[in-house]
């Protein structure tokens, strides 16, 4: 293909859906927009699943949130993958607290293929509120899957891990496509960290990768959380893509006065992007490994 359609959706968490039936339709209908407008794939950011906390029970301590959303998850699923074998799309569903094997919860994004296929993959690098104690407290996964799809090689970074250059070099050398980025930041620092080093994981790894968060507050008993994203495809910085590197945008925003939040719609030039890589690119070495290059 010479072209991989994505529709990346900044959902507004802030908008309460009436319950779990009421937030499949919302998916379904921005789905059906995106297969609509010729995508391939519908990305949902990270914790999306904070906005079925809407719906749930008003005295829902916060070191129970995991346990709760995870129930929702697991019941969610069989109605997730309805969504992408009836529209014919790859749904990225965001991510959402999962049980691990052995004890805790694994923060999974779930990758649906129209096909059937289920594609499960764990953050591998969690950050200080994710491991809090009087918190969420989830564990890390251990395994960076590729998923190979309708002849694409792609991979998902979840939110911290794109900001990993220690995880950048391990898979540089497995060709891929395109790495999808789930994200939650609360401020504009988060953002441009995740975003600015999803960036650079488009010229290190010589492929598309496409970023998105959520958006609006999610107002909870005890406190109020806010989020700042937006979406954007990063592909390598090349004089035959653009030069800049940047494929497409939505710019960050805290809130917005759309109930669904803003969805980026942007074909990618895979099959150029392969032949650069290839033989073709500017300067790129390859998977460059610095295991030669001495310290001090």
């Amino acid at each position: 293909m010479d072209t991989f359609t994505v529709a990346l959706w900044a959902t507004n968490v802030a908008t309460p859906p009436a319950g779990p039936a009421a937030w499949l339709a919302g998916v379904e209908r921005m789905a059906g927009r995106a297969r609509d407008a010729g995508a391939a794939l519908l990305a949902l950011p990270e914790y999306v699943s904070a906005q079925w906390l809407h719906w749930a029970p008003p005295d829902l301590d916060h070191t129970g949130e995991v346990a709760w959303m995870a129930e929702q998850a697991a019941a969610l699923e069989p109605g997730l993958a309805g969504i992408s074998s009836r529209t014919g799309l790859a749904l990225l569903a965001g991510t959402a607290p999962v049980p691990a094997p052995r004890g805790g919860f694994f923060n999974q994004a779930r990758l649906f293929l129209p096909e059937g296929d289920l594609v499960r993959q764990d953050k591998l690098c969690l950050t200080p509120s994710e491991k809090d104690p009087d918190g969420w407290m989830l564990v890390p996964g251990d395994r960076f899957r590729v998923v190979g799809w309708r002849g694409l090689r792609l991979g998902i970074a979840i939110c911290l891990d794109v900001e990993l250059p220690a995880l950048s070099a391990r898979i540089a050398g497995l060709g891929l496509d395109l790495l999808l980025v789930p994200s939650m930041t609360g401020l504009a620092s988060g953002h441009a960290r995740v975003f600015g080093c999803a960036r650079a994981r488009a010229v290190e790894l010589f492929c598309a990768v496409a970023a998105l968060g959520c958006i609006g507050d999610v107002p909870r008993p005890d406190r109020v959380e806010g989020n700042t994203s937006g979406a954007a495809v990063f592909i390598p910085c090349e004089e035959a893509l653009g030069f800049t590197g940047l494929l497409d945008q939505v710019p960050a925003v805290s809130s917005s006065a759309d109930p669904d939040g803003p969805m980026l719609v942007a074909g990618i030039p895979l099959e150029r992007i392969r032949g650069l890589r290839a033989e073709k690119a500017e300067v790129w070495p390859g998977a460059w490994s610095a295991e030669h290059v001495r310290i001090g």
